[in-house]
């Protein structure tokens, strides 16, 4: 009996240790690159724990505008500087380049396939251009 409860707990032990550290193993690093005057992707695919990285790039910076509820807007990024996030919670996030947001250069994040407050990203607040560019990249925004 005390042998099969040994290797139980052994078996326990090693397993449970990989289970949650699993996720680690599974994150993705995705890269959004900023062009002259966009985002490239503008759409972003990624899953709840992936790091996305925003390398540098002169003249640029990210700033998050809205998100799914529970998420907690950042600081914007320092201009000329890489700027990196894990994104928790699923849903869409829309940001954009604070020097550039209403000449178009915003973006859009699907976290987890969920697009379920994307009623109140296509109402977030949008300048200039980006009016537009927001209302088009909502429409191809696909579970």
């Amino acid at each position: 009996m005390i042998k099969i409860q040994l290797k139980w707990l052994i078996l326990i032990w090693v397993v449970a240790p990989m289970f949650l550290l699993s996720k680690l193993c599974y994150s993705a690093e995705l890269q959004v690159d900023m062009l002259k005057m966009s985002y490239s992707p503008e759409i972003l695919y990624s899953e709840v724990g992936d790091k996305i990285v925003w390398p540098k790039s002169k003249g640029h910076n990210v700033e998050f505008i809205e998100g799914p509820s529970g998420f907690s807007i950042p600081k914007r990024s320092k201009m000329n500087k890489q700027y990196d996030i894990i994104l928790e919670i699923p849903g869409i996030y829309y940001y954009w380049c604070t020097p550039h947001k209403s000449q178009g250069m915003i973006g859009l994040i699907v976290v987890g396939k969920n697009i379920s407050n994307k009623i109140e990203i296509s109402k977030a607040k949008a300048l200039g251009k980006s009016k537009k560019k927001l209302a088009d990249l909502i429409n191809k925004i696909h579970n």
